[in-house]
């Protein structure tokens, strides 16, 4: 890997997995999960968070305003439509911060200024004038956006570009809003703006690119070496339709790529798969298994030929190590003879720091982990914690799960969840085998109207007794909630995944 030079110019890394990624189907995120995914953003170097869209709903606002109240070294920012009220929340969402910008944004191409917006480019350039002042009057840091930059008309987002940055705009993000560029495209298109918008050089140029033609990484790679110096990308590239840039591919290009990229940035890369499985665990968005830099295969050979270089020489095939990233094969010398102690300092070493209580129900799950399981490795403890963390505060805990089935009987189901304070029990029998006979038996404990959308089961590490993570997600009402569980049963896996997307439903619906 190249080693950065320390005086070359830094990549603001701006990361919008809390908002932008947040709008994936099935990616909703309730405010503990939110909290812990910007902790783990914060403690990798992220430089600027976008927490939220603070005038969404009041559950935003709240996550905004936590974050800012939370998060000491990151800039903290939310997003805002160009109108007075979606300006004021953020203002006051992110005021708590250390750090704290608004972003706010309005069409700038043909299509969407005649069609959504239903209005003339006049109007829009002064819609620009008043949002952007208005957010620089309440905040220091204003990024401003126009949304479907790439298909606008040149001149009239030159003009526009001209007109934010008059009106207070520090930072000038450039969104291929639909994923429609290309990288040559997109390069021209920077180094346009930086040749024709005469206060330019009072801004930082920002990209904002999506993945609809699997060019995001590509573009936003391209806008670096046109000028740009701020990033928005998101964490295992999720987002709505096809994603974002991934934050991590970016990151990583520029790490091992720094001969010809020659820039630099702030990101701890030895959590990059730490915080991909957080945010993979959170939203129930499996990464997949060839995807580069996080993906199960990307440091994995089986050609013999490639194994063999590897063997004599791991840089014969690979640009760079496991380790860069954070994939460490040790594994977790605890048992259940260990004590507390030992057990929070391995967490303190794999990133987290969670509460007393947390702690507290993590290591009871740790014991009787190790009672199932020889060998626990790290990849285990994440799995575990992470499901610890993100459904702390559920209304439905299934207590009991009995199975009883076989290849000449149908599945019978018997089960106990408890609901709020009280327990609930009940029954159910399935000709289609165990799974169908516990979803529908929760279905009959906590009736809902919602469809079973996908069901995807995956295993943690090797070998027969390794934890299941089972993914389910449910769709209600045009709305899509994702939620997973783990277990070394698959079927008790089964169940608490099911039981944990009806409870992200409820909250939801709350």
């Amino acid at each position: 890997m190249s080693v950065e030079n320390k005086t070359q110019e830094k990549i603001i890394i701006f990361d919008t997995t809390l908002r932008d990624g947040e709008q994936a189907p099935g990616a909703t995120m309730n405010i503990e999960e939110k909290l812990l995914i910007a902790k783990a953003l914060e403690k990798m170097g992220v430089d600027v968070i976008e927490a939220g869209f603070a005038c969404a709903s009041n559950g935003d606002f709240e996550a905004v305003n936590r974050i800012a109240k939370t998060i000491k070294n990151s800039t903290i920012c939310s997003l805002a439509r160009a109108k007075k009220n979606d300006i004021e929340k953020a203002a006051l969402a992110v005021k708590p911060a250390n750090s704290s910008r608004i972003h706010t944004f309005i069409a700038t191409s043909p299509i969407h200024m005649e069609f959504k917006l239903k209005m003339s480019p006049q109007q829009v350039l002064e819609a620009i004038k008043d949002s952007v002042t208005l957010a620089r009057n309440l905040c220091a840091q204003v990024d401003w956006s126009p949304e479907d930059a790439t298909r606008s008309d040149h001149d009239f987002l030159f003009k526009a570009i001209e007109v934010a940055i008059q009106s207070g705009a520090n930072t000038i993000n450039i969104p291929d809003t639909v994923g429609y560029t290309t990288p040559e495209e997109y390069f021209a298109l920077i180094t346009s703006i930086k040749n024709n918008v005469s206060n330019i050089d009072k801004a930082i140029i920002s990209a904002h690119c999506h993945d609809d033609l699997g060019l995001g990484v590509a573009n936003s790679l391209s806008a670096i070496r046109a000028g740009a110096r701020q990033i928005e990308c998101t964490i295992n590239g999720i987002g709505e339709r096809a994603g974002n840039a991934a934050l991590e591919e970016i990151v990583m290009a520029i790490k091992t790529r720094n001969d010809f990229y020659k820039i630099s940035c702030d990101i701890d890369t030895t959590m990059i798969s730490r915080v991909s499985k957080l945010v993979s665990s959170i939203t129930g968005f499996a990464v997949q298994y060839n995807k580069a830099i996080v993906g199960a295969n990307a440091f994995a050979h089986e050609s013999g030929i490639h194994q063999d270089g590897i063997l004599k020489n791991r840089s014969t095939y690979e640009i760079m190590s496991p380790q860069s990233v954070g994939l460490e094969k040790t594994s977790l010398t605890l048992g259940k003879l260990s004590g507390r102690s030992a057990f929070k300092d391995r967490l303190k070493d794999l990133g987290y720091e969670i509460s007393d209580e947390l702690l507290k129900q993590a290591f009871n799950r740790f014991k009787d982990l190790a009672d199932k399981k020889k060998e626990i490795s790290n990849e285990d403890l994440v799995a575990l914690v992470d499901n610890s963390i993100v459904h702390n505060q559920s209304h439905f805990e299934l207590t009991n799960l009995e199975i009883n089935c076989g290849t000449k009987k149908q599945a019978q189901v018997k089960l106990k969840i408890r609901i709020d304070s009280k327990e609930v029990e009940t029954t159910f029998v399935s000709k289609d085998g165990p799974v169908d006979a516990i979803f529908s038996a929760i279905s009959e404990a906590i009736p809902h109207d919602a469809s079973l959308e996908l069901y995807q089961v995956q295993a943690v590490t090797q070998g027969t007794d390794a934890q299941a993570i089972v993914v389910v997600r449910l769709k209600q009402n045009n709305r899509i909630f994702s939620a997973n569980g783990a277990d070394t049963d698959v079927l008790v896996a089964s169940a608490v995944a099911y039981i944990n997307c009806l409870d992200k439903l409820k909250n939801k619906k709350e």
